[in-house]
């Protein structure tokens, strides 16, 4: 019976273990764009965080010009998050090594909010379920209620604003 229940006290501790490692929580340190952020968390690790599901309009660069509302949602994510606790939920890793997470911050999912307000798109390429139809629907909120980037007639999305400007001599 000891057996037993020392097996089950291990089984509990490594489920509470597996549960812990899918989120982080730590500071915001910095917002690059709309749907990026450097997370400080303990330890001084940080982690460059992707907002999971959705794309912001890209921010300039020295070499690129930026799109409408890209400085809009970068000021809109900073008032958001700099300097505030949240928690973010690891969906996965991307190919650039950034960690791609939903970023909540006293309980509300930021990444939800950004689309809602029409300051990002829900990226449907790269979006599952559970949070597919809420983003899609808070996107398609927005574009009625012309919130945001929406305002514009036809708003180019990120994805091709991209491909746009890495073509050679662009």
């Amino acid at each position: 019976m000891r057996y037993f229940f020392l097996l089950f006290v291990l089984l509990i501790s490594s489920a509470a273990e597996l549960g812990a490692s899918e989120a982080l929580s730590g500071i915001v340190r910095k917002v690059y764009d709309g749907d990026t952020i450097l997370l400080a968390v303990r330890g001084n690790s940080r982690f460059s965080v992707r907002l999971y599901g959705i794309d912001a309009p890209e921010t300039s660069k020295p070499d690129k010009p930026g799109q409408p509302f890209g400085a809009v949602a970068k000021r809109t994510l900073m008032y958001k998050l700099l300097g505030r606790e949240v928690s973010a939920e690891i969906v996965e890793n991307d190919s650039y090594g950034r960690t791609v997470a939903v970023i909540r911050h006293k309980g509300r999912d930021i990444n939800l909010e950004m689309v809602d307000e029409g300051l990002a798109w829900a990226y449907r390429r790269y979006l599952d379920t559970p949070y597919a139809s809420d983003y899609i629907a808070a996107e398609d909120r927005a574009r009625r209620l012309r919130r945001g980037l929406w305002r514009d007639r036809n708003p180019i999305p990120p994805w091709e604003f991209r491909h746009i400007f890495s073509e050679p001599g662009k």
